[in-house]
């Protein structure tokens, strides 16, 4: 079973370039943690201010390192987040019938 997050970002207008640059720093680092499973953002081809991730983690820990690790605070939390207008997330487990 994974801890599965899905999440929209919406930049500001004006801030897309700036928020995308702030995700492209954040792949890499975010995908070598412990218990990533799987780390995608996708973005709006209609829309560039939208950006939408999946994500697989290992257990809900470890979505909580993932938000607390250096490079989330610096340019997820310090850089991109202040620069959104709407973020949206929900949670979800993977989950296979009996």
């Amino acid at each position: 079973m994974a801890y599965v997050v899905t999440a929209t970002w919406t930049a500001k207008q004006g801030a897309a370039e700036e928020v995308a640059a702030a995700i492209a720093a954040i792949l890499a680092p975010a995908r070598a943690e412990s218990g990533n499973v799987f780390y995608q953002c996708h973005r709006d081809p209609d829309d560039p201010h939208v950006f939408f991730f999946y994500e697989q983690y290992e257990s809900p820990d470890a979505y909580q390192a993932h938000l607390d690790s250096p490079h989330m605070q610096e340019h997820g939390f310090g850089t991109a987040i202040p620069l959104l207008k709407s973020r949206e997330r929900q949670f979800f487990e993977t989950w296979e019938p009996a």
